[in-house]
């Protein structure tokens, strides 16, 4: 089961895998199940890999380069994110998408990953100080020599994708989507229809809150992104486990698990959209992956939605500073 991302993009599996997670985002994580996990989905028929060169300050790239020794390079597609800045403590330095950039993180991404071409490359978020015009023509030129295949887009409006569309043919964008994010519904998503331009959403499970699994009292590392997260603090996460526990019931009169019925809601709302979960271990991988089985009815999708109602979520879904740096949210 594939679906075709945009008119211009290429066909991928109906489901993709991000990889953030296997990189320290969530805590600590196991690298020979990571590895696993992503040889289980390929086997399963995953073929949309999701990265970006700033997770794990290059770990991520390096990961899947490993995990692709012993398969065919071509049977994937690699869909990288580009510009985030690093210290060497993890702290954010912000975004670099001026057009030498865009070069410069390329050889790196190409080096680590061993691959001669990335598939689909984006910047990972709007660079205020460099009109897109310029970002997307640098990934244009690249195209041109061979090293990128599609253009790609992260966290972005209206206003910018269509200024971006107006300089290259762009596949898709990746952007938060879930029953507690639909704020790509009013203006972002429709925008890409017009376009042809479609959907990898990601943060589908919101970070597990959805997984139907995560708990009150559930620990996290130090390190794990949700600490900081507004939608699993104090009051917000009461609410948005009440939802959860709303969304339960749903999942148990079909027989499938909260997490599926998260999943297959995403993939529901058009086949121009593709979800891309972030499983970290082949057990979350093979529930995950069940959604993709999974057809809901009309009646279903009104129990869904009155379950997790449209703006119902608690909580911003970054912290403010955070928010500030989403042309998205704009």
């Amino acid at each position: 089961m594939t679906r075709r991302l945009g008119s211009t993009g290429p066909d991928v599996s109906a489901l993709g895998l991000g990889l953030m997670g296997m990189s320290g985002v969530y805590g600590p994580s196991d690298e020979q199940e990571s590895i696993a996990t992503i040889h289980a989905a390929i086997d399963q028929g995953v073929t949309l890999l999701d990265t970006g060169d700033f997770y794990g300050m290059g770990h991520n790239e390096l990961l899947l380069r490993d995990a692709l020794k012993s398969r065919n390079r071509d049977d994937v597609t690699i869909s990288v994110k580009f510009g985030g800045l690093r210290g060497p403590d993890g702290r954010w330095g912000g975004y670099d998408a001026r057009p030498e950039a865009v070069a410069n993180f390329l050889a790196y991404s190409l080096t680590r990953l061993g691959t001669d071409h990335i598939d689909i490359y984006r910047p990972a978020r709007l660079d205020t100080n460099v009109p897109i015009e310029e970002t997307i023509g640098a990934i244009g030129d690249m195209i041109k020599a061979g090293y990128v295949r599609h253009i790609g887009l992260s966290e972005v409006g209206a206003e910018t994708i269509r200024r971006a569309a107006a300089v290259h043919p762009i596949a898709d964008l990746q952007i938060e989507y879930s029953l507690l994010s639909r704020g790509i519904e009013d203006d972002i998503l429709p925008t890409c229809r017009e376009l042809g331009i479609g959907i990898t959403a990601y943060g589908v499970l919101n970070r597990g809150l959805l997984s139907g699994k995560w708990k009150p009292d559930t620990s996290s590392a130090t390190a794990d992104f949700r600490n900081y997260s507004p939608r699993f603090q104090g009051d917000n996460l009461a609410r948005n486990l009440e939802l959860v526990d709303a969304l339960r019931v749903v999942a148990e009169a079909r027989g499938v698990t909260v997490a599926q019925v998260a999943i297959a809601w995403v993939a529901a709302q058009g086949t121009d959209i593709v979800p891309v979960l972030g499983a970290r271990r082949r057990e979350q991988l093979t529930e995950t992956l069940g959604a993709a089985e999974l057809v809901l009815s009309a009646d279903d999708l009104t129990a869904i939605e009155a379950a997790v109602p449209h703006g119902s979520a608690a909580g911003s879904r970054y912290a403010a500073e955070q928010m500030l740096m989403l042309d998205s949210e704009r």
